[in-house]
């Protein structure tokens, strides 16, 4: 089915996209909502230092290591099946956590939070996929799907403050069961179920050994940004790096592989997932110190700093949707270049920023990050899908999420860790002789200690720590500013082969490189980029080109493109 003839999306697709928006919106509210409900449940629970941080933690830890297990679980049981069954999990989880009565009872009840939300992203964005079949139609699906994670995250400080201004710490986790309540009655209505073929079982020990591979790894960027480089870094990172090569030997031996790595071949593939981390390390880490600067420099309450936070959203909702409209008439890499680099002027506008009355200059720099985050999301995210046969659009979906998911916690490791040595060493000499030893520890080790212990030093010695910190924005975000400019040349070269969104003369679009797999750069052939010999279209119709291949270098878009050599069609049902 060739883009001028593939089926135009309706209000039944359409309002599916809302419902599937839905959870988007909840993980982004979640990543927000806690840091403010923390200090009440503290008081409450009164959990330690480990307690804290694993209440933190827990989901992140899951909900990262589980993507990949869920988009493929998907893939195999239905996406619409495993998407409800996550969002039931997910609220009647989240009113577990709401009354939890003890630390461990919370923590427990946050690492099935994490469990249950690796269903829903790869779930959404897989649906996406077989829902809009016209190319341009679903580029600008996912954008609205990109720009709903930010909405979230956007609204965390404010729905919650305001939640927290009336009831009890409970309450933030409460606002994710009318959510679920919603999806789950309108999904069956708007949403059509697919499931791919299979031919093997569902090896459990690729299930272990990935999350064997991805937690270490995880766990070592968050001890990184707490501790630095030390032991306990570097073992994890090592034994991480060992079972994910244990992982891959064992996913190219499985006829029904958890992850098919030969994906990696296609140059689209791996090019778009590049950027996808890259690109939000430095969103990662300027979202965190952004945040600390709006609270704890300016001295905004979190409502307050939400709503400060609110045009940036704004701006990368227009860029997530305005992308794939530009990218019908502008190759993709180009529009990727040209916001990122946007987004470079604006990490130097927040290099700029000094610690008394910088919030417009703050709010107008990260909105061009912003803008380049929405464009790489949506057209970053649309090229991975694309670039993956509809049966394996889970599992690409997911290899997706799992790099924008590793990608922050970098920045906020590396460049969190930066902004702090820099504080560290010019409040060093500030701190007054005679000064009680943990009342300096704490006022010299980040600007939240500093701020906790403020009561406690001369006047006006809070003011050099603000000072202090704005520096260690400044120098982060310089670092930043060199690495996206170098990203977006990057950018404009990985991805020059890709073609016009929705042309279907536009060239190579998801071939994996030279010689390769469906690689057909001249666009010559009956369909775009579709690359199996003799391989059965899994989609509507069967499609062959002329280059022989494993079924790896797809057209971009579901619906159509090679399976396995003789694989059987999907199946597709409302």
């Amino acid at each position: 089915m060739s883009p001028s003839t593939a089926i135009k999306a309706g209000p039944r697709e359409w309002g599916g996209l809302a419902v599937l928006s839905l959870p988007t919106v909840l993980l982004g509210l979640d990543v927000t909502v806690l840091y403010l409900a923390l200090p009440s449940l503290a008081q409450d629970l009164r959990p330690n230092g480990t307690e804290e941080l694993w209440i933190m933690d827990a989901y992140g830890f899951l909900i990262a290591g589980f993507l990949i297990t869920m988009g493929t679980l998907g893939d195999r049981i239905g996406r619409r099946k495993l998407l409800m069954i996550g969002a039931a999990a997910f609220g009647a989880v989240s009113v577990v956590a709401a009354y939890s009565g003890s630390a461990e009872m919370l923590i427990a009840a946050r690492a099935a939070l994490g469990i249950a939300g690796a269903t829903l992203m790869p779930s959404t964005l897989a649906l996406i996929s077989n829902m809009f079949t016209d190319l341009r139609q679903r580029s600008l699906a996912i954008g609205v799907w990109a720009t709903s994670f930010a909405l979230g995250m956007a609204l965390g400080p404010v729905v919650g403050g305001a939640m927290l201004d009336h009831f009890w710490w409970g309450s933030a986790f409460l606002l994710a069961v009318p959510v679920a309540v919603v999806l789950l009655v309108a999904a069956p209505v708007l949403i059509p179920e697919y499931r791919a073929p299979q031919n093997g079982r569902f090896d459990l020990l690729s299930v272990g050994l990935s999350l064997l591979a991805i937690l270490p790894v995880i766990y070592a960027v968050k001890r990184f940004a707490k501790d630095g480089i030390g032991v306990p870094t570097l073992t994890a990172t090592v034994l991480g790096l060992v079972f994910a090569v244990l992982f891959v030997r064992r996913q190219g031996k499985l006829e029904s592989p958890l992850l098919d790595v030969r994906l990696f071949t296609n140059r689209t593939f791996s090019a778009a997932l590049s950027v996808l981390l890259v690109g939000l390390v430095g969103v990662g880490g300027s979202m965190l110190l952004i945040t600390q600067q709006l609270q704890l420099v300016e001295d905004l309450a979190p409502v307050e700093a939400g709503l400060w936070m609110g045009p940036p959203a704004l701006m990368m909702f227009v860029a997530a949707i305005g992308a794939p409209l530009v990218a019908r008439r502008v190759p993709p890499g180009i529009v990727v270049a040209v916001t990122l680099a946007l987004s470079t002027l604006g990490y130097v506008l927040l290099t700029q920023v000094d610690s008394s009355g910088g919030i417009a200059l703050m709010v107008i720099g990260f909105g061009l990050v912003y803008l380049g985050l929405g464009a790489i999301a949506a057209l970053g995210t649309d090229l991975v899908v694309g670039a993956a046969p509809p049966e394996k659009a889970g599992s690409a979906s997911a290899m997706s999420e799992t790099v924008q998911e590793l990608g922050l916690a970098l920045g906020v490791a590396v460049l969190g860790s930066l902004a702090t040595a820099v504080y560290r060493g010019r409040i060093d000499d500030k701190i007054p002789a005679g000064t009680p030893s943990d009342v300096a520890d704490t006022a010299g080790d980040s600007l939240a200690g500093a701020s906790s212990a403020a009561d406690r030093m001369p006047a006006g010695w809070f003011d050099q720590a603000k000072e202090a910190a704005t520096s260690g924005l400044n120098v982060a975000m310089l670092v930043a500013a060199v690495c996206t400019l170098v990203l977006a040349f990057l950018s404009a070269v990985v991805l020059r082969h890709v073609g016009l969104i929705g042309d279907e003369e536009s060239g190579d679009v998801a071939g994996d490189g030279s010689d390769g797999p469906g690689d057909r750069s001249d666009g010559s052939g009956d369909e775009r980029g579709t690359g199996t010999g003799t391989g059965s279209g899994s989609g509507t119709e069967s499609v062959s080109g002329a280059s022989p291949g494993d079924g790896y270098g797809t057209g971009r878009r579901a619906g159509e493109g090679g399976a396995a050599v003789g694989g059987p069609a999907a199946r597709s049902e409302v």
